[in-house]
């Protein structure tokens, strides 16, 4: 069995229509977007908290909803790492609750919250990375759509 060294939760996170992501401008690297969302911590208690201490840290968001809808497993030093993505809907956003200790290290560049229409097309023109979660994303937008406008029975 291969060793798990590494998990983390990231959003398709939507606001209404549109899709938060994060653009990452770091020196002498064209800019590239990135989902919201980070490394599970030993003292979350579920991956999808996990996700939910993320959101606000990044984007001072709350999630109304959260579905688990796709894994991205990623071959790493010792073991695999596993990325859980939720399709995610936000109740708020405010950011300047932002809290992540990333926001203060200017050598790591910066951190844009960015919204880009939820559509195959904007999501293809992005250099969103992961790639594989790009093209994720881009194939299946009616369908988080659909799981986020579905009601829990």
């Amino acid at each position: 069995m291969t060793n798990v060294v590494r998990r983390s939760a990231r959003a398709i996170l939507l606001d209404g229509d549109e899709l938060i992501l994060i653009k990452r401008i770091k020196p002498g690297r064209e800019p590239y977007w990135v989902t919201v969302g980070g490394g599970v911590e030993d003292d979350d208690a579920s991956v999808e908290a996990a996700l939910r201490r993320e959101v606000f840290e990044e984007v001072g968001g709350r999630l109304s909803r959260a579905e688990l809808v796709h894994l991205v497993t990623d071959e790493l030093d010792g073991g695999i790492g596993i990325q859980h993505i939720f399709a995610a809907s936000l109740s708020s956003m405010d950011l300047s609750a932002r809290t992540g200790t990333e926001f203060s290290k200017p050598e790591r560049g910066s951190y844009e919250v960015v919204r880009v229409p939820f559509i195959a097309g904007a999501i293809r023109e992005l250099n969103l990375m992961p790639t594989t979660l790009a093209a994720f994303i881009a194939a299946n937008t009616e369908a988080v759509f659909s799981v986020l406008s579905t009601s829990i029975r």
